[in-house]
């Protein structure tokens, strides 16, 4: 792959990042802000100190958030497509658009599903603020492991797949990835710092919430880089009246 094509397919990946993240906003709008409210009052309600807000409830769930959701969908499109650069012929005889859907669906399990599962996500007044760089550490170290070992269990399976064939070699590698993610969600330290008498409706919303956004985001860019990447790895070849404009406007040679 020439640089031109990966820097066609790195601005579209931007693109759909972009559009993916419109999406993600609107599910962060409808489905997070009214349990990050509900949470903020909870920790109104329990908290003895009532300081000035730097920035107003609204603009962080408006303004705030449409900045924040957006530049992070540019940002994660730009990375997702160098990734598919990268794994484009890697991951089996995939056209364009199924591969922009493998990797959505992969990147969704390894990059977010996986340490989701051991760490999710909490709303406002849930944990111990003394030990938030303990948690952030422990959560980027279970993606980075998840990370890792989908690579190595792309890699597992192709090696295996020429003596066990494709589909005892896809769960072979399965039962390890499987067994690894158990073994770290086993020996990692869990963290649970819910309250209480916080409310398990409202914890369990705002992270059936937190997955959806994340669904939407990596749906929605699997769907449109993939419409995109196709017109440039395989552009469709000019028909009709589209064949004659291109004949008329070449040059005869005499």
């Amino acid at each position: 792959m020439n640089s031109a094509t990966v820097r066609n397919l790195l601005v579209r990946g931007m693109l759909a990042g972009l559009a993916a993240g419109l999406l993600a906003l609107v599910a962060a709008y409808f489905l997070g802000e009214p349990r990050v409210d509900s949470a903020i009052s909870y920790e109104e309600a329990h908290s003895h100190e009532h300081g000035m807000e730097a920035v107003s409830r609204t603009m962080q769930s408006t303004g705030g958030l449409a900045t924040g959701v957006l530049v992070y969908g540019v940002a994660f499109g730009g990375i997702a497509a160098l990734a598919y650069c990268f794994a484009l012929g890697r991951i089996g005889r995939f056209g364009p658009r199924a591969s922009a859907l493998l990797l959505s669906a992969a990147g969704l399990l390894a990059v977010y599903v996986v340490p989701f599962l051991k760490y999710p996500a909490n709303p406002p007044s849930v944990g111990d603020p003394d030990t938030i760089g303990k948690r952030t550490t422990l959560y980027f170290l279970m993606m980075v492991l998840s990370v890792l070992l989908a690579v190595a269990t792309v890699i597992l399976g192709k090696r295996l797949a020429p003596r066990l064939g494709n589909w005892n070699a896809t769960i072979a590698a399965g039962a390890f990835f499987g067994l690894a993610i158990g073994l770290a969600y086993a020996f990692l330290p869990a963290v649970n710092e819910v309250p209480k008498d916080f409310s398990a409706t409202l914890l369990w919303q705002f992270r059936l919430a937190a997955l959806a956004i994340q669904l939407t985001l990596w749906t929605a860019f699997g769907l449109v880089f993939g419409f995109l990447a196709e017109r440039v790895l395989a552009p469709r070849p000019a028909t009709g009246r589209k064949k004659e404009v291109a004949a008329e406007a070449t040059p005869v040679a005499h």
